[in-house]
């Protein structure tokens, strides 16, 4: 069993509640910043510990920490962003419904780091029994003494809120949280300048993860060099896993970097295998923003070194045959799955969700549903693949946010590793208008019909 950091309480019975947290060693890291380390000791800590952000981009949360503005005099602000949205994720949300102290006992120790007086946690608006067990969570944290003016006596004030979203994805992007926390619509910020010296009401702002923050408890109660033990070389601690599919054992786990997929796919104490008898088709191991992986790049990388659970391995190969571990948002297909259908889903929602600003975004998603739709309706064109494939690489790096790239990654990675399904569905309406017609007849037993046509990019 490896180690576990953030899940370590998870069974305690009742530790959602503040009594039962705090006999079990919570706020311990608020004593110890607060009474016997400055600010910067806390940030040389957290770099020490070379943690990177869980939301899917990975940055060193450190080095960002050091970034902030501290010179121009200005309010320094914390926005934990809990505006999970990532279709296949959800491992902020459990961590927030069981041991929501985690959360607010990493934000008063991070808010420290940063010397922030103001901080909010932004959560999504789906989360909505979420919310009421953070604010619940949050106003024993105040009637104990660990919120408000002069907290343990240390002169440190920390004032902190949690504050509702509307449910939209867009709002996961740090600058269009910070638009919509300020009661405007959420539209991603062209940067520079970057919210470390112009966030939340124009002052310097760090945005970071709910995992993320959950982490800088134990990083400061064991030392960063110690977090930095756990992993394997960059890729340092744990992560949480959002397991689901045709999996035995979907669900939250915690992992130590570095792990294997093979055994994470595999073991009893994760995801258990298949859960039946079909094979292992595709996976795609950090959200729907990521890459698919066929069966032959899932468990090894294309020079047949074992694939494992960090940002360099599963990245490894770029997107040509990788993919990246995103926000851990591990989702599993067996032959029974319609790549084309799933791709179209993954593109109705990005089409949803685009915010309009960026005409390639814009344009180019709604363009892509509408192919996707129709070829997987059975009107689908052979030229139709290829004019899906020019579209995405139009959006691919010319929008202001990630949300462009989110959309045309997976559409890009379908295609790569499985034209033939697209072709498949242009050249066989009829059998592709029964939604079962990969359970009667996988793409196994139909492959050969297309031979003479199957190309590949």
């Amino acid at each position: 069993m490896g180690k576990k950091i953030l899940l370590e309480k998870i069974d305690i019975p009742n530790i959602q509640e503040y009594e039962v947290y705090r006999k079990s060693g919570g706020y311990a890291s608020v004593e110890k910043a607060l009474k016997t380390m400055t600010p910067d000791a806390v940030v040389e800590e957290v770099k020490t510990s070379g943690v990177r952000g869980r939301g899917g981009a990975g940055f060193p949360m450190g080095l960002k920490w050091s970034f902030i503005d501290k010179k121009s005099g200005k309010p320094r602000h914390l926005v934990v962003n809990a505006d999970e949205s990532e279709p296949g994720t959800f491992k902020d949300r459990y961590l927030m419904h069981h041991i929501p102290h985690l959360l607010i006992e990493g934000a008063i120790v991070s808010s420290y780091a940063l010397e922030a007086n103001l901080s909010y946690i932004y959560i999504r608006g789906e989360y909505m029994w979420i919310f009421k067990i953070l604010e619940k969570a949050i106003k024993e944290a105040y009637a104990n003494g660990w919120l408000g003016k002069n907290i343990l006596g240390t002169g440190y004030d920390l004032d902190l809120y949690v504050h509702c979203g509307a449910g939209a994805y867009i709002c996961g992007e740090e600058t269009a949280l910070i638009e919509s926390l300020e009661g405007k619509r959420g539209n991603p910020r062209i940067k520079p300048p970057f919210p470390a010296v112009s966030g939340l009401w124009g002052e310097p702002t760090v945005v970071n993860n709910v995992e993320s923050i959950s982490t800088v408890s134990w990083i400061i109660n064991n030392g960063g060099e110690e977090y930095a033990k756990i992993g394997l070389g960059k890729s340092t601690g744990t992560k949480l896993m959002s397991a689901s599919g045709h999996i035995k054992n979907p669900g939250v786990y915690e992992i130590e970097l570095g792990m294997s997929v093979d055994e994470f796919f595999n073991s009893d104490e994760y995801c258990g295998g298949m859960m039946d008898n079909r094979p292992l088709k595709a996976c795609i191991p950090g959200g729907c923003s990521v890459p698919i992986l066929p069966t032959q790049y899932i468990f090894k990388t294309a020079n047949g070194e074992d694939r494992l659970i960090t940002y360099e391995s599963l990245a490894d190969g770029g997107f040509v045959t990788g993919s990246s571990l995103g926000s851990g948002g591990f989702i599993v297909y067996n032959d029974t799955a319609c790549i084309v259908r799933n791709t179209w889903n993954f593109s109705r929602f990005y089409h949803h969700e685009s915010c309009g600003q960026c005409s390639p975004c814009r344009e180019g998603t709604g363009w892509m549903d509408k192919i996707l739709h129709r070829i997987e309706t059975g009107y689908g064109r052979e030229e139709d693949i290829d004019l899906l494939w020019s579209i995405q690489s139009k959006i691919e790096g010319n929008t202001i946010c990630p949300l462009g790239d989110a959309a045309a990654w997976p559409v890009a990675a379908a295609i790569r590793h499985f034209r033939e399904e697209f072709e498949y569905h242009v050249r066989f309406p009829e059998k592709i208008k029964d939604r079962n017609h990969f359970v009667n007849e996988p793409m196994e037993k139909v492959r050969h019909l297309l031979k003479p046509l199957t190309s590949s990019l």
